[in-house]
């Protein structure tokens, strides 16, 4: 069984296609700057070089008319045909209230996916274009939506709801979401698989670090809480978003600096986090190497980063009454050694203790906590691509 993996954003488009029969990645790819001057479709196959054509990609339609164009090419194509391809799995950004798991594309769905825009704003609308993209390219091919929402969905009311007037809810549905959903879904459950958890000892902690950022605490696969909120800005500082502060601040800027709201948030997004303490950059790379040489604002920026980690690490434990394991996955969590450590130091109270040697090591499952630790702490690799044509492959054959 072949599966296409599209994602589709607001001017790109990424790809994959998975033989589900061995989990191999057999193509992938990636179409840059949609709408805009500059369109590139840049095709990888495995032991070949890369296929790269330039050409204007005005939609969406264009975008996945290519992508069907270079699977199919008799030098860098790995289909004979179109009819090799089982379904279509499609990233969406939002469900809302209505989709708590994956399910099959159909009208209704696509209503709800455009019902919230407003929630999604930049990616629910390059997600439905993707969708209708490739319904028009392949007629009667079953797609399936994978909602980044859904894995938080199964959060309790104590944990999703926000302690302002019920009407909010009831008239706009606002709530906590969490979103990086399908990373954490994956490697939570991966963490239970690799790390051979036992029923009963599946509290797991799953910190997604990169330039956005995120926590999840899960029991036996099952969404307890998450960092995140309405939207991704709630949570930990990151690149560039500023997570967690004051709803005041926001007044407060603009009655003194004379801005919308809609000004501030842009900031919140664009200009804060550690870009935004550090003057500095927005990559947590540049930031470190500016702390170990004695950038005094760079050092603050990522000390409140690590700090933020430990301390919603330790709410999360609190919320389920202990944790059997901890995993580290995503740019951050699965690369910079350096900051797991950090991060690492703060939880010895957990009886934790790091095994220095494994933690040198990056980019693959394995344990790097000491056998004594009396908490595991991993480091999975993320992989939405797969846990998203998984969950294609699961539907499509019912």
């Amino acid at each position: 069984m072949k599966v296409l993996v599209i994602n589709a954003g607001s001017s790109s488009l990424k790809y994959q296609i998975i033989d589900m029969d061995n989990e191999a990645v057999l193509a992938k790819g990636l179409c840059e700057r949609i709408g805009i001057d500059g369109s590139k479709l840049t095709h990888k196959v495995p032991g070949k070089d890369d296929y790269v054509v330039e050409t204007p990609m005005p939609s969406h339609k264009e975008a996945v008319s290519l992508v069907m164009e270079a699977l199919l090419d008799a030098d860098h194509g790995v289909l004979k045909s179109l009819d090799e391809l089982s379904a279509i799995g499609h990233r969406v950004l939002h469900g809302g209230i209505e989709y708590t798991d994956s399910c099959l594309v159909t009208p209704e769905v696509k209503d709800v996916i455009r019902a919230n825009f407003d929630l999604g704003p930049l990616h629910n609308p390059a997600n439905l274009m993707g969708i209708e993209a490739c319904e028009a390219a392949i007629p009667g091919k079953p797609n399936v939506a994978v909602f980044d929402t859904a894995f938080g969905m199964s959060m309790k009311p104590e944990a999703y709801m926000y302690a302002i007037p019920m009407e909010y809810y009831d008239k706009y549905k606002i709530r906590r979401y969490g979103f990086h959903g399908t990373s954490h879904k994956f490697v939570s459950g991966e963490t239970i698989k690799f790390g051979q958890l036992p029923e009963g000892q599946r509290k797991v902690i799953v910190c997604h670090l990169g330039n956005g950022s995120s926590i999840s605490a899960s029991i036996d696969g099952k969404c307890v809480d998450t960092s995140m909120g309405l939207t991704p800005l709630e949570g930990l500082m990151m690149g560039t978003r500023s997570g967690d502060v004051d709803p005041a601040v926001v007044q407060f800027i603009c009655n003194h600096d004379n801005k919308t709201v809609d000004e501030v948030l842009n900031i919140l997004n664009k200009k804060s986090g550690v870009l935004g303490l550090s003057g500095l950059s927005s990559d947590f790379r540049d930031v470190k190497k500016a702390a170990g040489e004695g950038n005094e604002r760079a050092a603050m920026a990522s000390n409140a980063f690590i700090y933020r980690v430990a301390k919603t690490i330790g709410s999360y434990v609190a919320a389920m009454n202990g944790v059997d394991a901890i995993a580290f996955t995503a740019g951050i969590g699965e690369n910079d050694v350096e900051y797991r450590g950090w991060i690492c130091e703060y939880l010895t109270y957990l009886g934790i203790e790091i095994d220095k040697e494994a933690n040198k090591k990056r980019g693959q499952n394995i344990m790097i906590s000491t056998p004594d630790s009396k908490v595991k702490v991993f480091v999975i690799p993320t992989n939405e691509e797969l846990a998203i044509a998984r969950d294609t492959k699961e539907i499509v054959e019912g």
